[in-house]
């Protein structure tokens, strides 16, 4: 793929996770069984399979069971089938492990993985299978054809500094055309945005709304947990109604754990700080004993799309398909979203099979990928709880009580609340009634650095590493208005909300006057920032290819 090049596919696939990967295996499996020979192709940013990828994970094995081979699927990089499947009431002064589990939450034959290592294996049969893998390339922009249909992506042109200015070492992106487009790019995808806005596929739809999960993998002494335990914790140090959330602690192979915090992002404070939540949980000793006298690995953060059936845009359109999360499959009561990523790949998969042959990629073809969601295990069950997360937004005990309801009546349910875009929710320092973060816990919010983390030195054990000579990445959409609102009314939330700081709230010692000092650098390219900015302050763009996190075991 070099500077100038123009290359034509069949099918490309934006994206190396598991529904880009799933939808290329698949592809490939159902060409071979029909004797046909498209070419496939399928581009990835970070700076190889698995470099970006990120997930709690607790798999449910059955969909690659029928996405592989016996014997593929017996060699999947599994790490610990779950043992122990427990659900733990957090409060300041204690705990309570639940005598059941809550609806959709057992985890009874589900398999504990690094989804990265997932990727990577998966990736290496795609391979084998003809399907042309690219890593480190960026893409930032859709090609339309003449007619103003989907005709495929530009990788990212590079070698350009904050000025835009061309520098030596420039090099044009290349231009990939494809009969079929598929996006695959995960959470909030760039691309998936635009077109989503271009063709107002998410016209009808209530917003899409979305959790932040900030995780850890540590090593500690043997004893401390065995692998294969799953523990799930709601309360402290959330507050009830007011942020929606829970924490998860799995036990892996080789003394290792797997942590973390995952908050909905429709909080009202604009000084709530998920990263720090996630600190101030780590104490609280139910959690603090499987840590003790260990370190920690890694580090990194994820967004998660949470609204459900209601909230999904039409996922196909001519020439494309969406499938994962970027279309939003993912199951909130579960909080599982791979199974559902990988079975609208092979959707989707199915679906350009029979537009090859019937050598018709329209849009009325494509409609065959929604038939075949809906007539699978993803309608089955997304569908019932499609006000699931709408509910919650009544605390625990009503949402609790409406979530049991849907559960008897197939979805339907009585005043359920609106659903409200993350961002818009978000209130100002003057308008917010509540107490604010750093006053809810104070003297909590010094870290030690042993078992508690400042952001910088969380971004260090992510490996985020970006050129920072190329243009900023994260576009402020309007300095003056950032300036006067972001800034001024909002007390920069962002600064608050990235679990990177990346964004720091800089005041003039002399005037006091207010500045955003910007560290592109530090992202790890969650999106939180694109997600939930005040008045959509902030957009999100691909940086460079193999730029970002450098993720082994998330």
């Amino acid at each position: 793929m070099n500077s100038h090049d123009v290359i034509s596919t069949n099918v490309l696939i934006v994206g190396g996770g598991p529904s880009g990967l799933a939808t290329a295996i698949e592809l490939a499996n159902k060409l071979e069984q029909k004797g046909e020979q498209k070419r496939i192709i399928l581009i990835e940013k970070g700076s190889a399979i698995g470099s970006h990828i990120l997930s709690g994970a607790v798999l449910m094995p059955e969909v690659f069971k029928e996405l592989l081979t016996t014997e593929e699927f017996d060699a999947m990089p599994f790490d610990s089938k779950v043992s122990t499947d427990v659900t733990v009431k957090l409060s300041d002064g204690g705990q309570m492990e639940l005598p059941f589990h809550p609806p959709y939450m057992n985890n009874t034959g589900n398999q504990i993985a690094s989804l990265a290592q997932v990727c990577k294996y998966l990736a290496g049969i795609a391979e084998s299978k003809g399907v042309e893998i690219y890593t480190g390339f960026a893409v930032d922009d859709m090609l339309y054809d003449g007619n103003g249909k989907v005709a495929g992506v530009k990788t990212k042109d590079t070698g350009v500094d904050h000025h835009g200015e061309k520098q030596k070492n420039y090099q044009e992106g290349t231009v990939v055309e494809a009969d079929i487009t598929i996006l695959a790019e995960g959470t909030r995808g760039s691309l998936a945005k635009k077109v989503i806005e271009r063709f107002n596929l998410d016209s009808g739809k209530n917003p899409q709304i979305y959790s932040l999960g900030v995780k850890e993998i540590w090593k500690v002494p043997e004893g401390n947990i065995e692998a294969g335990a799953v523990y799930h914790t709601f309360g402290y140090p959330l507050e009830d109604k007011s942020e929606f959330g829970g924490g998860f602690i799995y036990g892996l192979s080789e003394n290792r754990v797997a942590l973390g915090l995952v908050v909905g992002l429709d909080y009202a404070d604009p000084s709530f700080d998920t990263h720090a939540a996630m600190q101030i949980w780590k104490t609280h000793p139910y959690v603090s004993k499987f840590l003790k006298d260990g370190s920690i690995m890694e580090f990194g953060a994820k967004t998660l799309p949470e609204g459900g059936w209601n909230s999904m845009p039409k996922y196909y359109e001519e020439n494309l398909m969406i499938v994962g999360d970027s279309a939003g499959f993912l199951t909130t009561a579960r909080l599982k979203g791979v199974h559902l990523a990988i079975k609208s790949g092979m959707c989707a998969a199915q679906t350009a099979v029979e537009a090859f042959e019937k050598n018709d990629t329209s849009k009325k073809t494509l409609a065959k990928y929604e038939e075949l969601v809906n007539a699978s295990f993803i309608y089955k069950e997304m569908y019932p709880i499609r006000n699931m997360r709408a509910v919650m937004q009544d605390g625990m005990v009503l949402g609790g009580l409406k979530m049991g309801i849907q559960l008897v009546t197939g979805g339907t349910c009585l005043f359920v609340p609106k659903t409200i875009a993350d961002a818009d929710e978000t209130q100002t320092v003057s308008a917010f009634a509540g107490v604010p973060f750093a006053t809810r816990f104070a003297g909590q919010l010094e870290f030690d650095k042993k078992l508690t983390f400042d952001k910088v030195t969380s971004v260090f054990h992510s490996k985020a590493m970006h050129d920072e000579i190329q243009p900023v990445h994260l576009v402020v959409n309007n300095q003056a208005d950032f300036q006067a609102s972001n800034i001024e009314e909002y007390g920069l939330a962002c600064a608050a909300f990235c679990p990177a700081e990346v964004y720091e709230l800089h005041t003039d010692r002399n005037s006091g006057a207010k500045a955003l000092r910007l560290h592109a650098e530090n992202c790890v390219h969650c999106k939180t920032c694109d997600i939930k900015s005040p008045n959509g302050g902030i957009t999100w763009t691909t940086p460079y290819g193999g730029d970002g996190p450098e993720y082994n075991y998330m």
